[in-house]
């Protein structure tokens, strides 16, 4: 309890829900990013504390969550938000079972299960082509930034809070430094990239740095500069580019262009499925999309189109192909050879037949001797132990000191 206490929880049996998970958001505002934020206080004030919040916190249990649950979805909530409402009470009350507040989480086992990915809408390479091209006309700002994005394998956040200070273009280099983020779709802050792993050195091709050369030429005046800094892709003032504006201008420009519609982080898929399918290992394809672990870049980032799934079935049966070519086996034997069934016939037929009669005695005869009673095999009688004249027998060995014992009657 004292630990609990320590870190700004209370042990009072009569704290609420209500009480515990604004205490609870106090403590991981010190802890979270400005962006996990304000989407747990989200999913904290306007769903879970008006559902759950006049409940004991002691007295909250697997039933009360459940109730939660099958009240949002009649209501038409969509299992992902509900899902996402459920993993952030699991981890605060997680906490409290960290600083013994509780005995067991009662939002555990999950009342949904997770709800698996929308299927995504990978460009192909005619696709990406054909919109690029489009853009260069139509928009360069956002022709460049999809030529970086693709090029690149860039997040959206990483590539609008990308600075000159961090392009190194003789060298053919960038870092990535920061990423651009919206709270509550708001208010623009600069946040540290995804991961620890995000934030690292990227190569950059001629294209991409053909791209940057653009954009350094079209840069206003350095006097016009928000303080943001000096960022890559910005208004025409200087300010950073909303990411919610990209987004729908993006999907605008997918309609102009005639194809079909997907995200800005799709091109980040788009570079991946593009590198795998030009036969990059795995593992530099992870480095390049500064994934924390191979496995991430498997489960995810691993998809093929189905030109690469094509090749790499052809590949497969050339192989195959290939080797039976070069393989020279032996010709297989007769059927017959190998047919166990004939094979145990013939040993059946040449056992040796069984015979079921007892055998007969000299001068009886055959017919007689299956019917008649066989004689009962003839026993030795043993001779009788010699008896001394007491009527006693010796001993096998030496009993007191006669060295006899009693006869058996």
């Amino acid at each position: 309890m004292l630990e609990g206490e320590d870190g700004g929880f209370s042990a009072d049996p009569n704290q609420t829900v209500a009480d515990y998970l604004t205490t609870w958001l106090t403590a991981k505002a010190l802890v979270l990013k400005p962006t996990t934020m304000a989407r747990y206080r989200n999913y904290v004030t306007a769903d879970l504390i008006p559902a759950l919040g006049q409940v004991r916190l002691d007295d909250l249990g697997y039933s009360h969550i459940a109730g939660f649950v099958h009240t949002q979805l009649a209501h038409g909530r969509g299992k992902v938000t509900v899902h996402r409402c459920l993993a952030t009470l699991s981890s605060a009350l997680g906490d409290a079972v960290k600083h013994h507040r509780l005995s067991h989480n009662p939002a555990r086992p999950t009342i949904i299960p997770r709800p698996p990915s929308a299927e995504r809408r990978i460009w192909t390479l005619n696709e990406a082509t054909h919109f690029r091209r489009y853009c260069h006309a139509a928009d360069p700002l956002m022709a460049d930034l999809v030529e970086v994005l693709i090029g690149t394998g860039m997040r959206k956040g990483e590539a609008l809070g990308l600075h000159w200070a961090d392009v190194h273009l003789p060298e053919g280099m960038l870092f990535i430094r920061c990423t651009l983020s919206a709270i509550d779709n708001n208010r623009l802050v600069l946040t540290a990239p995804k991961t620890r792993s995000s934030k690292n050195w990227i190569t950059i091709s001629p294209r991409v740095a053909a791209a940057l050369r653009r954009r350094r030429a079209a840069a206003p005046d350095p006097r016009q500069h928000s303080t943001r800094g000096d960022l890559v892709f910005h208004r025409p003032d200087g300010s950073a580019l909303h990411p919610e504006y990209v987004l729908n201008h993006f999907h605008l420009l997918c309609r102009k262009a005639g194809v079909p519609r997907t995200t800005v982080h799709d091109l980040r898929h788009l570079a991946a499925t593009i590198s795998i399918t030009a036969d990059v290992p795995l593992t530099v394809v992870s480095k390049t999309l500064r994934h924390s672990t191979l496995s991430t870049t498997a489960n995810i980032y691993s998809h093929l189109t189905p030109e690469a799934a094509r090749t790499a079935v052809n590949a497969i049966d050339t192989a195959l192909t290939t080797t039976e070519q070069k393989v020279h086996l032996p010709k297989p034997r007769p059927p017959c050879d190998h047919n166990p069934r004939v094979h145990n016939q013939i040993t059946v037929s040449k056992a040796p037949a069984r015979t079921t009669s007892y055998a007969t005695t000299p001068g009886t005869r055959a017919a007689d001797a299956t019917t008649m009673r066989p004689q009962p095999p003839k026993t030795r009688k043993r001779p009788s132990p010699h008896l001394c004249g007491n009527g006693l027998r010796p001993a096998k060995t030496l009993v007191g000191t006669t060295g006899f014992e009693p006869a058996t009657p």
